[in-house]
């Protein structure tokens, strides 16, 4: 493990338990019908514990766009092909892609990371791109590791500095987002590791490919995981075996959030793979995460259930870039104006029955 990876390992705890029971008392002086905004306010408490603040203030938002390319691509696993993963990373530079049109009704700016596009960008791109390239994507995993573990490390650790910078610049709230044509087959791989579950019950359609498809991804996946034997214990050997730079460094943008005690809104299934290595190597970094939806691809439930988060949105989204994790941002901003805005009874100079 490399030593800003073990150091950020080190340092994550768990919120303070304490500062829960005041927020909770606190909420529940509210002047509304007790429980009655539901999880808001279990939300709220959440955004409170982190802080250790009654006014918490996620104003100011950064959704994170990891890009990279996967070398299983060439396997027939995806409907798209990987010279797509560059054009949508222009796409977002223009400002024209989905992200950028949903970050900015949530008043969040779009961060975009090249991990690993298997092409150098226009040098151009220079001001509106992070260039964290850790190799021109991976290596295709049904022959090999995907990476080396060297280059799992990287990736985490390059996750973890972004977090920093970003926090650094004052930004209290962040998301995660991704771009990488083929990366449904890594993160499908990664649940089946982690969680022993088949891989025929984790895997879906993706960028939506036919039934013949599916079938050749699974057995794809399944000879990934065959060759490659990758251990459900080691999350940086499941990464390096069958994972991807930007999964990589989603999970490390997460163990940065939860490193300076900001909480990360988690997007769909990709980032859901990279939560799934950060809760690996961090137990206590779950205590960041919130779930902004649950994703139509099939997995993502088993995701959520060994992560142990409850989304916040159900729209039937499988788009990725954070989508879904920017949709949700105005509802954990709501939370955090719940509690820091909000009168209590005596404030409100409301009766209740004793």
């Amino acid at each position: 493990m490399g030593s800003l990876l073990q150091a950020t390992v080190d340092k994550i705890g768990p919120v303070s338990a304490a500062w829960r029971i005041k927020a909770r008392k606190h909420l529940d002086n509210l002047a509304i019908p007790p429980g009655s905004l539901g999880e808001l306010l279990d939300l709220a408490e959440q955004l409170a514990a982190i802080g250790e603040c009654l006014t918490p203030s996620v104003r100011n938002k950064a959704v994170v766009t990891m890009a990279a390319d996967h070398g299983v691509v060439e396997e027939g696993v995806s409907a798209f092909p990987r010279e797509v993963t560059l054009q949508m990373v222009a796409n977002f530079i223009a400002g024209g892609a989905a992200i950028n049109v949903l970050a900015a009704v949530a008043g969040a700016r779009v961060v975009v990371v090249d991990m690993g596009v298997g092409v150098d960008l226009d040098s151009s791109f220079a001001e509106k791109v992070r260039f964290c390239k850790v190799d021109y994507g991976t290596r295709n995993m049904a022959k090999g590791p995907a990476m080396s573990r060297e280059q799992a490390v990287k990736s985490l650790e390059t996750g973890i500095e972004i977090a920093g910078r970003l926090v650094d610049e004052g930004v209290e709230l962040l998301a995660t987002g991704d771009m990488g044509i083929g990366n449904t087959t890594p993160s499908s791989a990664i649940l089946a590791a982690i969680t022993g579950r088949s891989v025929r019950e984790v895997t879906g359609r993706g960028t939506g490919i036919c039934d013949d498809a599916l079938e050749n991804k699974i057995r794809v996946i399944e000879r990934a995981l065959s060759i490659n034997n990758p251990d459900p214990e080691d999350p940086v050997d499941v990464l390096a075996k069958v994972g991807g730079f930007e999964i990589g460094g989603i999970a490390g943008l997460i163990l940065g959030a939860a490193c300076h005690r900001r909480p990360v809104v988690v997007d769909g299934f990709i980032s859901s793979a990279g939560a799934l290595l950060a809760k690996k190597l961090a137990p206590a970094s779950m205590d960041y995460m919130i779930c902004g939806h649950q994703s139509l691809e099939y997995g993502h439930r088993f995701m959520l259930e060994e992560l142990g988060l409850k989304p916040l949105l159900n729209l039937n989204l499988r788009l990725g870039e954070g989508t879904g994790a920017v949709l949700a941002m105005n509802i954990v901003e709501s939370a955090a104006q719940v509690i820091g805005k909000m009168l209590t009874f005596e404030d409100a100079g409301v009766c209740r029955n004793s």
